[in-house]
Formats: structure tokens, C-alpha cells, sequence
């Protein structure tokens, strides 16, 4: 018979970090990515950046690498810190929810794949932890992760 997460965290006096902890630590990553991005690419959008048509169809066609830029820096924090830098700045973290510890190489990957292809699809996945009192999101479901406030 398997537990119920709520209960498991309850018993392990683990508390489920709040949608505001986490939309907030969501916002810094963002920056931080964004900082990364234009860091990576600082030629060539300068070089664009007098034609905004030109620096949007640049930005357009680099969506791939943006993508790939969010998985690994997703995939990275979650997999060797158990948080993203926004979240260490929250004090939460991200824990499997089978030991209660940070989630293996293959579940922050796939985590962080999801994470993406959530946000392509209007952040519907984000919006799903909403609706469930362990606030998982998509990606934390198929991970099997849940957001908790470091103890």
C-alpha cells in the first residue's frame, strides 16, 4: 500500500513551498536566464539590435538554443543543488517524492524537458498545481518531484 505525499511529507515534517515562494523564485531564474542568454549572444544581438525586425527574426530563430539553455540550467541546479539559484534565494527546493532527496540526474532532466514544453503550452502546466494540494505542477508530476521549503 503506498502512502499518500501529503502524509509522507507531513510525517517527515516536510511543508510544500507556497505558489507566491515559487512564482517569485520562477521570476528571478527567468532574469538569470535571460542574463545568460544575452551574455552568450551579446555580438550578435548588438550587431542586430539597430533593426528590431532583424533582432526579432534572430531571437526567432533561436529558440532552439533557448530551450536548450533553460534545460540545462534547469537540469543542472535541480540535479547537483536540489534548487535553482531563485530558489535557493526562496529557500525552497525540489526533492523526489520517493526518498525525500534530491531528484536523480534522469528525473531533473526530464523535469526540466517538461518544464519547457509546459511553458510553450501557455504555462498550463504551471497552472495545474493550482488545483492539487501538493502544488505539483507537470513536471514535477512526471519527475515525480515536489517543491518543498528547505528544511
Amino acid at each position: 500500500m503506498s502512502e499518500n505525499l501529503l502524509d509522507k511529507l507531513d510525517r517527515e515534517n516536510i511543508e510544500v513551498a507556497s505558489i507566491n515562494k515559487r512564482l517569485w523564485a520562477y521570476c528571478v531564474d527567468e532574469i538569470l536566464i535571460s542574463l545568460l542568454f544575452m551574455l552568450a549572444y551579446y555580438n550578435a544581438l548588438a550587431k542586430a539590435s539597430d533593426d528590431i525586425e532583424a533582432l526579432m527574426l534572430m531571437i526567432s530563430n533561436m529558440v532552439f538554443q533557448i530551450a536548450l539553455l533553460r534545460v540545462i540550467y534547469q537540469t543542472f541546479f535541480i540535479w547537483y543543488y536540489g534548487a535553482t539559484p531563485g530558489k535557493m534565494i526562496f529557500k525552497i527546493i525540489c526533492i523526489d517524492t520517493v526518498m525525500l532527496s534530491k531528484p536523480s540526474l534522469q528525473a531533473s532532466f526530464l523535469r526540466a524537458v517538461v518544464r519547457v514544453l509546459s511553458e510553450w503550452l501557455f504555462y498550463l502546466g504551471f497552472v495545474w498545481a493550482l488545483s492539487n494540494q501538493a502544488r505539483q505542477t507537470w513536471h514535477d508530476k512526471l519527475a515525480k518531484t515536489v517543491v518543498c521549503n528547505a528544511y
